[in-house]
This record gives C-alpha cells, structure tokens and sequence, in this order.
C-alpha cells in the first residue's frame, strides 16, 4: 500500500511510538488489551500511562483464539488493542483476516488496534502486513522499526502508519524536538540504501526455517516462527539448559512462558555452534524435552 507523509509518525524508537499512542488514546479510567506471552515492555506503556490492562491468553500454540479475543474486547471496552505479528518472544504470525476482524470489533467499541509488526521483514513470503488494512480501517495502527532488519538499534528510529487523524492524535502529545536531525538523516540514508542494507534477509529466513527443523529433529517443540528467532522447549528446568549454552559460549534468551527458550538466527557458523553446544548440554544433564504443566 502506497502511503502519504500525512500517514508516517516517526519517533526516538518504536518504544517512544508506542508512549505516544499510550498518551493519546491510553490513560487513567482506559484500558489497554493485549494477548500473552506477547512484548515483555506492553505492561511498562500501561504502566507509565496509568493506563489498566488486561490479558487474554494465547491458544497453545501461541495463537490468538479470535472468537475469545471478540468476547474480551466487547467485554472490556478497551480503548487500545495491542498485536503483536511476527510476535515476540514466540514469532508467530497472525492472519490478515483475523486482524481484519479484531480491526472490526475494536471500532464497534471506540478502540485503536495496534499491530506491532517490529519483526515484519523477516515473515515468510507471502505473508500480508497489517498495512493492507489502513485503507479500510480509520482505527488501525501499523508500528515498525529500523532496530531489527536494518540492525541499526543504536539510531533509535521507529514508526508508526495509520490514518491521518491518528496521526494528528500522536502528534499532539509529542514532546517538542523529540527526533534530532541527525536521526532522521541516517533513516532516511538507510531507507535509500534498503536492498544493500538487507540483501541477507533471505539467508537470514533460510537459516531460521533450517534452526527450527533441526531443533524439532532432536524432539523439541518449536513454535512457529516468522521473525529472526526461535522459541523452543519445553524443558523441565530451562535455566539449567541456558546455562549449560552460556559454559560452552553460546548466550541465548531465557525468555517467554515457563520451560521454553529463545533463540536468536545467526549466520550458519553460529547456528551450527549453537546446536553442538545444545547436544553436549541435552546430554551432559540427560535431559530431553518433557512437557511442562502450565
């Protein structure tokens, strides 16, 4: 979808976006939804806004239960839905038609319907961004950042494409000078240098769906995955595992719900570095996947 410059909010990083839509449309008496495990930092933005928040838990395999998340919205009057696809820690994708629906019911009720795509250059092809939604949904916001795909975290740029009313909401609680010029000269730079600065995203997507078939091989689960990590497990004492890896040099992420571990996609050296140092640990604690009761 072709967007206009009245359609792009940029800020200091996608955190400092999504601190403005918590301004605007968050605060105290509102309530924000979201849908765990799902970002670690939802609950800080409600926090820090006084903003309530309720959780609608994911279906066991990480996806949202539509019909349940229907109920939730028309039961809480949220004024803010927050999505998250690729989601994190799990990477899982939603379908277009089921944010197409929570776009629905989030505009019966009076709500904006935030769809974090931070991870959305590394889905699968073929798989639609909530972008495609802005021309039929006045309530939809589209946030992405330059911190994943195009590596660059330390420049702090995120953004935000949604109708240019939003916009305007956002704008106004802004603070003053809150994006420096240098900021914007590197993004733009970046942007005019796109398919150089992500000419290994399809190395990267192979690496990932190869990771994810390795470590299911050895009997682990792993959860579906369209962003630049895997979630895997379940494991009876995760930290001993994590920190088998940390012994042997390998540092992933203990993260997400009880039992399950994050890893991040690396070139094939670090990958294959990675699965060697997990066999040593499985075996030196003879320790394979067990489900864990939840």
């Amino acid at each position: 979808m072709e967007l206009t410059a009245e359609q792009i909010w940029a800020a200091n990083g996608s955190n400092e976006v999504m601190a403005h839509v918590m301004a605007a449309f968050g605060g105290p008496g509102r309530t924000a939804l979201t849908f765990t495990p799902t970002y670690s930092m939802y609950p800080e933005y409600a926090r820090e806004s006084f903003t309530a928040l309720v959780n609608v838990p994911r279906q066991a395999d990480f996806s949202i239960d539509v019909a349940e998340a229907l109920t939730a919205i028309h039961r809480d009057m949220p004024s803010i839905v927050l999505v998250a696809s690729p989601n994190n820690p799990t990477g899982t994708a939603i379908d277009l038609d089921d944010i197409a629906e929570l776009a629905a019911a989030c505009m019966a009720v009076n709500a904006v319907l935030v769809v974090d795509e931070a991870y959305a250059e590394f889905r699968h092809k073929g798989v639609p961004s909530a972008l495609e939604l802005l021309g039929e949904y006045a309530n939809v916001i589209v946030t992405r950042t330059m911190s994943k795909a195009f590596a660059m975290a330390g420049v702090r740029l995120g953004y935000a494409a949604a109708h240019p009313a939003v916009i305007d909401a956002l704008r106004i609680v802004r603070l003053p000078y809150h994006l420096s010029s240098v900021t914007q000269a590197v993004a733009r730079a970046a942007i005019a240098h796109a398919p150089d600065l992500q000419e290994g995203l399809g190395i990267l997507r192979h690496e990932r769906d190869a990771l994810v078939m390795d470590l299911r091989a050895r009997g682990l689960q792993v959860a579906p995955s369209d962003a630049n990590f895997a979630l895997f497990g379940v494991f009876a004492d995760r930290h001993a595992i994590w920190q088998g890896l940390v012994d042997r040099g390998v540092l992933i992420r203990e993260t997400g719900p009880q039992g399950w571990l994050r890893v991040s996609v690396g070139t094939p050296d670090e990958n294959a570095r990675f699965m060697t140092a997990l066999d040593e640990v499985l075996a030196n604690l003879s320790q394979g996947a067990v489900v864990v009761d939840e």
